[in-house]
């Protein structure tokens, strides 16, 4: 008896969400806590949860989103466990991770969690869409590791489009895994590690023409910069030979961009 034939391998397709209230006399709610491995959330705080990852990967083929909503008059504070490890799969094609963040007016959302490290053959895209209201505060960090220890990373293109009342604030492409990019010295040259933050609010508004304040001025060091935005936030950028030195640097530049608040 013939076998039938086998049925095609597929990625897996995950969604998680959290979402604020507003508690009676202020505070925070975690309303809503989602999970759907591997993306699994664990409050770990009143107003903090943890990324846990309960499987593999992301994995070639995986398709996983993370929706964020913070609630006005709310704060929110997004960590994981460990490091995320892209890793090739089975399934041809490249993964997939989207987060979608709204952060409504007086709302304050810090995004942090520890490095994505791209495995040898891995190709990954990783997009982000951050929605802000014209009062609220962001703080949010990437880091990227371009592989194991001794191995060349795997591909990843990663995409950040960040708007306040609709207006764009920072649109923002990385790619990593090219030979032709990652060796250029005018990327990121002999750099093993790559990472940026956005600190973006109300504190950082642009100076109004005319009122007299001194332009925002951007701030370089070793390795880092620190870069006011046309709108109310800063970049901070960096690049390291390793995770360790990578975050140093790039919580310099963060000094930096906070001292760019008015």
């Amino acid at each position: 008896m013939a076998r039938p034939d086998p049925v095609p391998a597929s990625g897996v397709a995950a969604r998680a969400l959290i979402r604020t209230a507003a508690a009676r006399g202020g505070g925070t709610v975690l309303e809503t806590m989602r999970s759907d491995p591997p993306l699994t959330l664990r409050r770990t705080g009143p107003e903090r949860v943890h990324l846990v990852s309960t499987g593999a990967g992301p994995l070639g083929g995986d398709r996983l989103a993370l929706d964020v909503d913070v609630a006005a008059g709310t704060s929110l504070e997004v960590r994981s466990v460990g490091a995320t490890l892209v890793l090739p799969g089975a399934v041809p094609g490249h993964s997939v991770m989207v987060v979608r963040a709204r952060v409504a007016e007086g709302a304050a959302l810090r995004f942090s969690p520890e490095p994505t490290v791209l495995a040898a053959g891995c190709d990954h895209r990783l997009v982000v869409r951050l929605s802000l209201a014209p009062g609220a505060t962001v703080f949010w960090r990437e880091e990227i590791v371009f592989g194991r220890h001794g191995e060349r990373p795997g591909r990843c293109h990663t995409r950040i489009d960040v708007t306040v009342a609709g207006r764009p604030l920072l649109r923002q492409d990385l790619l990593v895994g090219d030979a032709a990019v990652d060796g250029s010295p005018a990327v990121y040259g002999d750099a093993r590690c790559v990472g940026s933050t956005l600190l973006a609010g109300p504190a950082f508004a642009p100076p109004a023409p005319g009122d007299g304040k001194d332009e925002r001025a951007a701030a370089l060091g070793d390795g880092w910069a620190a870069l006011p935005l046309a709108g109310p936030g800063a970049l901070a950028s960096a690049v390291a030979e390793d995770a360790v030195r990578l975050r140093e640097r790039l919580e310099r530049a963060e000094d930096a961009a906070l001292h760019m608040a008015v």
